[in-house]
């Protein structure tokens, strides 16, 4: 049998056989399905109708220096029980999730409550919006509560216990340790937001805990970054940071989009988001939102479905919704009701131990994890009532590995068409129906914005499908390249009950839409070829210790490459200049695709080429004469995360004009939080700031 490094030696060797590892006999690193003690067959389906999340309610108006206004918010993170499984079945869930602590609603219809996934902040195009986040993961006696999943304390993370001297590091030990059981830190990064302020991204190591009363003297609270960037707060802004909370600041000055926003904490994202806090950050208006599709048919304005939920609608809503926002997540439970995320390396692919520190496998760390039953908006297998009309959904993949295929095929009569993804608008609408089977293909963080005629759908209940697989993605085709998800559990996202339509649909039908112009980046001045790596095992047989990024020395277009592996705490290697244009190349060195995420820009696709890779050597090579692919219709525009397939070098175009700390990383998040992760730099260091 093959081994993962034998299965590198052999494409390296040959003209890319880039998914036949399946077909060569190679042991594939599996989750197992199921996960949890809650069989995902007995839970029943669509009993429970869709939450369409409402708007997070604004603490108030400020206005800032120069006299420009902003929108205030005040949110918090917290604990508490939710309904996501069937409420006749199975008793409550306990998660976390963001929510606004204080509203300046004058109906008295603020919406203060906590929920997984949290309510949407809506913003407006070129408007400020200031968010003081704030950690309330306390008790009701004002003492830390412990994590509700186990946390694998040898990785290189927050370390809270190591103290202000060995926060933010891979701590050493004796003997293998049990789970962290101390406070929880956060911080929370706006995933999409460009041009935002270095302070106010969410940097991995500018965490912090909450201010509870029984936190050890010993702790640090705080992360690395944290002080140096509540100085350039309080310049900026004027605003002071303090215990248990930072306050950010976003500028919204670039194309509207769907944004979301999520905990980022290093080394913990995978745990923290899993228990639930993140939510939908929507970008309206300006030149190149809503207002600015032109219906080709009168050159007028375009009529786009909607309404979408607003501030101060009642919850729940006493109206029809036709534009949606969807958190597509996986989960496992318990029969209790919790989560279920593996609290041993066991669960992966059986090794028991010796772990850290007698061998290089961590106790608790899971290479990926596969939820076995889909959850959308906060509960599984969800239902939402449409009518025989076009509706406006915005899809977000918010798993923790699993790469979705949307599959709209068994929906009689429908007809699907993209019109965004996390950038915003397309170049041009994309009939999926016609192109791709009615079928999409989205990573882990991607985004998309669809509009799903159902004018032409049989009354009835119809599946939305999922045709990922239930492991690892390597590119290629559904049932031949790889097996299709479980279709009697994560094969099934949710149900759409059409009913007749109440009203002539008043939308203008997508092969009318004339989409914003996207105006081109500038041509790259310098081009970075960079790594995709995974570190196996130096003790057991194919398993992965590590996934990790890297640079790559030479040029691969016109010869060899040699590649360095790098962790989170080597030197910046990443430096534009501010105000650069650079293409970035990934070449993939692994077996499985990457969701690879650029903080602080949104970047164009530019193209993919297969690519020869050597694992003896560590080396890489673009296959001669090899024709580049242009990037799929729905990658058009600008992008935040782009999926690097193995075997192949992905390269993206994108252009730097804030200065600051930053970073890159894969959006599967136990990589992310395992070595996949780098730091980089626009423009020079910054006077005072952390070494």
């Amino acid at each position: 049998m093959l081994s993962r490094r034998a299965f590198l030696k052999y494409t390296g060797a040959t003209a890319l056989t880039l998914f036949t590892y399946d077909k060569l006999g190679v042991r594939r690193a599996l989750a197992q399905i199921p996960g949890g003690t809650l069989d995902p067959t007995i839970v029943p389906k669509y009993l429970i109708p869709l939450l369409i999340p409402p708007v997070m309610p604004k603490a108030g108006t400020i206005k800032m220096q120069g006299g420009k206004q902003a929108d205030y918010y005040e949110i918090s993170v917290r604990q508490f029980a939710q309904q996501i499984l069937p409420a006749d079945f199975f008793p409550p869930t306990t998660v976390w999730g963001y929510g606004a602590v204080t509203s300046a609603s004058r109906s008295g219809r603020g919406l203060l409550i906590h929920n997984a996934p949290s309510l949407t902040i809506e913003a407006d195009w070129k408007r400020p919006v200031r968010v003081k986040w704030i950690n309330e993961l306390l008790d009701t006696n004002g003492n830390f509560r412990p994590h509700i999943l186990p946390v694998d304390q040898t990785l290189h993370w927050a370390n809270p216990p190591g103290g202000d001297a060995e926060r933010d590091t891979r701590p050493t030990f004796a003997s293998t340790p049990g789970p962290y059981t101390g406070p929880v830190p956060i911080v929370t990064h706006v995933h999409g937001a460009v041009g935002v302020g270095d302070e106010s991204d969410g940097y991995a190591e500018a965490w912090y805990l909450p201010a509870a009363g029984n936190i050890p003297a010993s702790y640090a609270t705080k992360g690395t970054w944290y002080d140096f960037f509540a100085s350039k707060a309080a310049a900026k802004f004027g605003v002071t940071w303090g215990p248990g909370f930072a306050t950010f600041q976003y500028p919204n000055d670039q194309r509207a989009a769907t944004v979301w926003y999520h905990d980022h904490t290093l080394g913990m994202t995978r745990v923290n988001v899993y228990a639930g806090p993140a939510g939908f950050y929507i970008i309206r208006g300006g030149p190149d939102g809503d207002g600015a599709v032109i219906d080709t048919r009168s050159g007028k304005p375009a009529v786009l479905p909607g309404p979408a939920p607003k501030e101060n609608d009642k919850f729940p809503p006493n109206k029809t919704y036709y534009e949606i926002p969807m958190a597509i997540q996986d989960r496992s439970f318990n029969t209790d009701g919790s989560l279920f995320y593996p609290d041993t390396r066991e669960f992966f692919d059986g090794i028991i131990g010796p772990y850290i520190p007698d061998t290089d496998i961590s106790p608790i760390w899971n290479p990926e994890f596969f939820g076995n039953m889909m959850m959308v908006n906060g509960n599984t297998w969800p239902f939402q009532t449409v009518e025989r009309r076009r509706y406006r959904f915005r899809f977000l993949n918010g798993c923790q590995s699993r790469f979705l295929i949307l599959d709209f095929s068994n929906i009689p009569g429908v007809e699907v068409w993209a019109i965004g993804n996390e950038g915003g608008f397309l170049a041009e609408p994309v009939n999926l129906t016609v192109t791709n089977g009615n079928q999409l293909l989205m990573s882990p963080a991607e985004r998309a914005d669809l509009i799903v005629d159902f004018t032409n759908v049989p009354v009835g209940n119809h599946v939305l499908g999922n045709l990922g697989p239930d492991e690892p993605f390597g590119g290629g085709v559904p049932g031949v390249d790889f097996p299709v998800a479980d279709p009697v559990t994560t094969g099934q996202v949710m149900q759409f009950r059409v009913v007749p339509a109440v009203a002539l649909d008043p939308t203008t039908p997508p092969q009318f839409l004339q989409l914003p112009a996207i105006t081109p980046l500038p041509a790259a001045t310098v081009t970075r070829p960079l790594a995709l790596l995974e570190k196996l095992s130096e003790f057991f047989p194919d398993a992965p210790a590590e996934a990790l990024l890297g640079t790559v020395g030479g040029d691969p277009n016109t010869g060899l490459g040699t590649w360095t592996e790098l962790h989170w705490d080597d030197d910046v290697t990443e430096n534009p200049a501010v105000g650069a244009t650079e293409l970035w190349e990934f070449y993939n060195a692994t077996a499985d695709a990457h969701p690879m995420h650029v903080h602080e820009v949104a970047f164009e696709v530019v193209n993919r080429q297969a690519i020869i890779v050597n694992e003896d050597t560590q080396q890489v090579q673009v296959v001669i004469g090899s024709p580049p692919t242009l990037p799929e219709a729905w990658e058009t525009g600008f992008k935040d995360t782009v999926i690097a397939y193995p075997g192949q070098v992905t390269r993206i175009r994108a252009q730097f004009k804030t200065p600051g700390q930053f970073v890159w990383h894969c959006h599967i998040v136990e990589h992310e939080d395992n070595e996949m992760m780098r730091p980089y730099r626009i423009g020079p260091p910054q006077p005072g700031e952390p070494t």
